[in-house]
């Protein structure tokens, strides 16, 4: 009996101890910092087209600290349930001149960003669907700003 009751005590304090880890996790992620991984062309140069993982500040959209030249992931206005990385280009009330199709024609044109949104595009304007293609983004759908890069090795360090 005493064997059994010291199993159940040491089988509850390990339980305990997963349980608070994976609270300790997902507050983390939540709230201070997250790791993601981008891939695609639409970054170039500043992000490898096979794939970088980045730490992700969460703090920072919170307390609107985010700036123009910021890269930042976002949850994409077309598939809520896909992130992607771009450049903040602008943010309420300024202006943006871009090309509508850069591919095929040198036809500008200018946009406010309204007030809640920001304006945020890739760093390669020929292969990048982003704010010229579905617009200015809500706010409120800034997942968070890159700071750091940890893959690949080689490129590791400041974002």
């Amino acid at each position: 009996m005493v064997q059994w009751l010291s199993f159940v005590k040491e089988a509850s304090n390990t339980s305990m101890a997963i349980v608070k880890f994976f609270c300790v996790l997902h507050v983390t992620r939540t709230y201070l910092l997250d790791v993601s991984y981008a891939t695609g062309p639409s970054m170039l140069p500043t992000l490898n087209i096979e794939g970088d993982a980045l730490l992700i500040d969460r703090i920072s959209p919170r307390f609107r600290k985010v700036i123009p030249g910021d890269v930042v992931i976002v949850c994409s206005p077309e598939n809520p349930r896909k992130l992607v990385t771009k450049r903040l280009i602008a943010k309420e009330d300024d202006s943006v001149t871009f090309l509508v199709d850069p591919k095929n024609s040198d036809k500008c044109k200018t946009v406010v960003v309204p007030k809640g949104h920001v304006w945020v595009q890739g760093d390669n304007i020929y292969a990048s669907r982003d704010s010229r293609d579905f617009g200015p983004v809500p706010y409120g759908l800034i997942y968070g700003k890159v700071f750091w890069r940890i893959w690949p090795v080689k490129h590791f360090g400041r974002l």
